[in-house]
């Protein structure tokens, strides 16, 4: 084997350890956790090339304050809720990833669980 060959070989080794590095990254770690309660004022499945399942929450008075997420393929049963609840008040729990892929959607915020919410519950006594 020649110089110039295991030069190429080593560094199409590294670029691929590398690449599987990031994409391992990305898909286990997580950047934060949380719960968010607001009105589902948007739910939809769009895209030219990667369908992907987008969200809004209005979190503030008339829609001012928007938390956007997405909504893994893998995960029909939040979908299902999402789609159900639809202009009501929903309590959603998201973890926030450090990055996205364009097949996973847009936003770093991923929901993992939904359920309806009472909407005087944030109303004082």
């Amino acid at each position: 084997m020649t110089f110039f060959q295991k030069i190429l070989i080593y560094s199409i080794l590294t670029i691929a350890l590398t690449a599987t590095s990031y994409i391992t990254f990305l898909y286990y770690a997580s950047f934060s956790d949380g719960i968010r309660t607001g009105e589902l004022i948007k739910f939809s499945h769009n895209g030219y090339f990667f369908k992907t399942w987008e969200g809004e929450l209005s979190t503030g008075v008339s829609g001012s304050q928007k938390f956007e997420f997405s909504v893994l393929d893998n995960q029909p049963e939040v979908i299902e809720q999402l789609k159900i609840n639809q202009g009501k008040f929903v309590r959603i729990e998201y973890i926030e990833r450090y990055g996205t892929f364009s097949w996973w959607g847009n936003s770093n915020y991923y929901i993992t669980k939904v359920s309806p919410e009472n909407s005087t519950s944030s109303k004082t006594k």
